[in-house]
């Protein structure tokens, strides 16, 4: 197979000109995004070279201690930004979701790269991409998840009080709207694996392929990440909620602010 093109500053740069017609778009049509369009993709590409100038460090010098700052951070921030998504829930519950996510995102991330891949945890160059994939799509499923759940109970917190008032417990009161939400969360997931193959060529799949890796290897590899992105969303939904939502009553069965 051939090698792959590198691109230079000039290639990478004529990029930039796609974002004006987005920007024309939104000004000629009144779209209020501008602002973050701009703010938004200087971000994301400042953040990126950051990443690769210390991925490119790391690679080259492959240290455990590296790998294990780098995922604790990436966790770390994951965890920040779902909770800052969601900030009117409770203090008891934010603990649930962070728990949730970080024991969810690293246990699948642990058994992904020892199991199935069959390397070290502390290799850099599977467990550093992988694990982006992984807690970055448990950070936007628990992020969906719970904002759900918390419109939900919100929307609907008048005939909450009313089955309560009823003799209708709390589980089993808020056990559907877990369910609703775990359901909402996962959705994009499911969405996505029903159309991958013959839709879309999904991005894991595509850069292996453009790095030379066979076909074939690049789709296994893909149906396994898309599994374990599946099962990392619906355990930290599932734990973030049906965990959480025990915050929400006391031990007399009554309903305390979300």
């Amino acid at each position: 197979m051939n090698e792959i093109i590198s691109l230079n500053i000039a290639q990478f740069s004529i990029i930039y000109l796609l974002l004006l017609i987005v920007l024309y778009v939104m000004k000629k049509y009144k779209i209020n995004q501008t602002k973050l369009l701009l703010i938004a993709s200087i971000r994301m590409t400042v953040q990126l070279v950051l990443a690769g100038l210390i991925l490119t460090y790391i690679f080259e010098n492959p240290h455990p201690a590296f790998t294990v700052a780098y995922i604790i951070i990436m966790t770390g921030f994951a965890i920040y930004m779902t909770l800052q998504r969601n900030k009117s829930i409770n203090k008891k519950f934010k603990l649930i979701v962070g728990a949730s996510l970080a024991a969810s995102g690293i246990s699948i991330l642990c058994f992904f790269i020892i199991v199935i891949v069959g390397v070290s945890i502390f290799n850099p160059q599977y467990t550093i991409p992988i694990s982006g994939m992984i807690i970055g799509n448990a950070l936007t499923g628990v992020s969906l998840g719970v904002k759900t759940f918390n419109e939900n109970i919100h929307s609907q917190r008048i005939k909450i009080d009313s089955l309560i008032n009823m003799g209708v417990t709390p589980p089993k009161i808020l056990t559907p709207f877990a369910s609703q939400a775990i359901e909402t969360a996962l959705l994009p997931t499911l969405n996505s694996m029903v159309g991958m193959g013959i839709i879309s060529l999904p991005g894991m799949m595509t850069g292996q392929i453009l790095s030379g890796t066979l076909p074939m290897t690049a789709i296994f590899y893909q149906i396994a990440i898309i599994i374990a992105i599946c099962a990392v969303t619906c355990l930290a939904v599932f734990c973030s909620l049906f965990f959480g939502y025990r915050t929400l009553y006391n031990k007399r069965c009554q309903m305390e602010p979300l």
